[in-house]
């Protein structure tokens, strides 16, 4: 099918903005330019790509599932010239890097600084997200690549075991007559734990872990954060499922104490996810070189 481009364009435009006005002035083009660019693309589809009873731009279902495909296409263009604009030095440029908010704090925060302190001009963008919602945003060229929980199988997406991070169940001294004990996965079920929400690869490797042991969990609070649940778990509500680096400083103070279980928790594998066959731009490879090799100097 013959289509022409700029329609896409007026077209993606349209939805960005979310008025035909605003998009004809991003355009530099007429309103009635926008609107007529909008009917041809229609007309050729077969299709009405948006509502028109709405001072917005709302889309249609047909609307929506078009746009999911060209902002795709958009973002890969604008990564194409943000490479080519940065092939020849690593002084500038930029890069987006996604990762869950525990992975940020707890385990990407050094390599940032680091990086930064090498490179200043180079712009990093964190987008913070689950490792689902991580994958996605690669699929749509949203991202330069995303730190997540592996394992990961994807056609589309490739990646690189970085490090192992340890979980582990800790509680408040309201629960002190556990703490001298091995719980078993059925005892540990049994209590009022407190873990992460399910859209999570965290809590998705959890409960698949009780699974293999013919357990069921049910757990007494869910939340979106491992800092939300050291909080919950500080007042007594509950045993919380979080990572070992994050409550280090509250067993130390005493404010949680540590729980067993037998079988303990297998360590998780932080990897590093990109696009199969989509270049990476030169700050972007250097980033995850140096996640990759952290006791190497980033030339």
């Amino acid at each position: 099918m013959d289509i022409n481009f700029e329609w896409y364009k007026i077209f993606y435009y349209a939805v960005q903005c979310e008025t035909f006005s605003e998009a004809a002035r991003q355009l530099y083009i007429t309103q009635s330019a926008v609107s007529q660019g909008i009917k041809n693309l229609e007309r050729k589809l077969g299709v009405t790509l948006f509502f028109r009873n709405s001072r917005r731009a709302k889309l249609t279902p047909e609307g929506e599932l078009l746009f999911s495909h060209i902002s795709q296409a958009f973002n890969y263009i604008k990564t194409a010239e943000k490479k080519l604009a940065e092939l020849h030095q690593l002084g500038t440029g930029e890069i987006r890097v996604g990762a869950s908010d525990t992975v940020c704090k707890y385990y990407l925060i050094p390599y940032l600084r680091e990086f930064n302190r090498k490179f200043p001009n180079v712009k990093i963008q964190v987008i913070n997200r689950t490792s689902p919602q991580i994958v996605e945003l690669l699929e749509k060229g949203s991202l330069d690549c995303g730190i997540i929980t592996l394992p990961l199988r994807h056609h589309a997406i490739e990646t690189i075991a970085l490090d192992e991070v340890e979980d582990i169940w800790v509680a408040s001294p309201k629960f002190a007559h556990l703490a001298g004990r091995t719980l078993s996965l059925a005892e540990l079920a049994k209590e009022p734990l407190l873990l992460l929400e399910k859209k999570s690869a965290t809590r998705q490797n959890l409960d698949h872990f009780f699974e293999k042991a013919g357990l069921m969990v049910t757990p007494e609070i869910e939340l979106e954060s491992v800092d939300l649940l050291l909080e919950f778990a500080k007042i007594g509500l509950g045993i919380a499922h979080v990572v070992r680096e994050s409550a280090v400083p509250f067993i130390a103070r005493g404010e949680l104490l540590e729980i067993t279980c037998h079988p303990s928790l297998p360590p998780r594998q932080l990897g590093m996810a990109c696009v199969k066959n989509v270049p990476l731009s030169r700050a972007a490879e250097q980033f995850i070189e140096t996640l990759i090799n952290p006791g190497l100097p980033v030339h």
